[in-house]
This record gives C-alpha cells, structure tokens and sequence, in this order.
C-alpha cells in the first residue's frame, strides 16, 4: 500500500560516509513505519524499495560522493512492506578540513505529475538492469537527460515545479 506524504510532511536522515544512519527525525520514523532504534547504525538501503533503479543510487552515490548535493525522486520501503514516494534532497557534509564527513538527506512529497513522468523511466531503467547491466541503465538515463537538454538536477527540479 502506498504512504501519501502531506505536503508540509519532512523527512530527514544523516548517514555516515558508508551510508550507515546516525540520525532521523520523527517524520522519518512516522513515515518510514520503523522504529528509531531499527535505523540507527543499519545501512541506509535497508530502505530500498524493488521499483528504484540501481543506477539511481550509483548516481547518486558518485555524486554526493564527489561533493555535489542531489535532487532525486525515491520510492522507499517501509517496515510493513508499504511504500512511499519522495523528492530528495542529499547534500554532503564537511568537517573542518573540507573532508566530507557525513551526508544529510531532506526529503519532502514528490510532485504526483512529476511521477506520472519518473515511474515509466524507472521502469525503463530496471527493464534494462534486468536485461543487461546497471551501466546500461545509465546510458539510458544519459541519453534521456541528453534529449531534454538537460542535466540530472535540473530534469528533476523541472519536473518537481511543474504545475
């Protein structure tokens, strides 16, 4: 069963440079039908729904990673086997020395006409995870973005204010 955020619903999570949950706020919990102390210290992919794509969270990753904060809608799973679709927002942290050393992500109702667009280009996407790799998955996602003109951020901020 879907979860419906409202629309003044925020969810927020800190994880460690590996993923690992340090922090989550109480609309994380409400949302997420977990309990605080089922987070903490597990891998943020505890969270991982079957309909998102790898190649999502490969993105994802190589680019917080090299310090760029990232839109991205996410349909999560929830401890009751629910789900829920989000727009997030992930930023990385840094310490004093300019090291990352944490990422945060703020996460907030996606946009139900942007996923009417989202959900046939996931399924495309797991389509070809399936059939060939999550490099292809990529490819795909890259050609996309190339035929709007457009770079990842952006293509989802587009698709979050259209009205």
């Amino acid at each position: 069963m879907e979860i419906k955020l409202q629309q003044n619903d925020t969810i927020i999570s800190k994880t460690d440079t590996s993923g690992k949950i340090t922090y989550v706020n109480k609309g994380f919990v409400t949302i997420s039908e977990f309990d605080e102390v089922q987070l903490i210290g597990q891998p943020h992919n505890i969270l991982r729904h079957q309909a998102m794509p790898k190649a999502i969270f490969s993105y994802l990753w190589s680019t917080i990673t090299a310090g760029d904060a990232m839109f991205a809608y996410v349909v999560n799973k929830t401890a009751q086997d629910n789900y829920y679709w989000v727009l997030a927002h992930i930023t990385p942290i840094t310490d004093d020395t300019g090291e990352i050393c944490a990422y945060q992500s703020l996460r907030r109702k996606a946009n139900p006409l942007a996923l009417e667009i989202i959900k046939p280009i996931y399924q495309k996407m797991l389509d070809i995870e399936k059939s060939e790799d999550v490099e292809a998955s990529l490819a795909y996602l890259s050609e996309l973005l190339e035929s709007e003109n457009s770079d990842y951020n952006s293509f989802i901020n587009m698709l979050q204010t259209q009205r």
